[in-house]
């Protein structure tokens, strides 16, 4: 697989896993918490964990080819706990 084509999906990913991340935060945990609708919370949290995992791997895979440094990867890995740091990742670094 050619570096660019594993650039897209850590793009796809990295887009997907923000959108879960603000969905499970702005829009399941309110159901959840306020209304007493958890239902939401368990299909959104299971994709977003999914999301989050393969974000990580990803970036890990990304790591040589793309010649980042440790402080560069520390970045990348530590914005994915931040509600907007995949689409920050997605602009600054791919």
């Amino acid at each position: 697989m050619s570096l660019e084509s594993q650039v897209k999906i850590f793009k796809w990913i990295s887009i997907l896993e923000g959108i879960s991340f603000l969905v499970l935060l702005l829009i399941a945990m309110p159901l959840k918490y306020i209304w007493d609708a958890p239902q939401m919370v368990q299909s959104v949290g299971m994709a977003h964990g999914i999301l989050f995992v393969a974000y990580i791997f990803g970036a890990l895979l990304l790591y040589k080819p793309m010649e980042w440094n440790l402080k560069t990867l520390a970045i990348i890995c530590a914005s994915s706990v931040l509600p907007l740091g995949p689409f920050y990742v997605e602009k600054k670094y791919l």
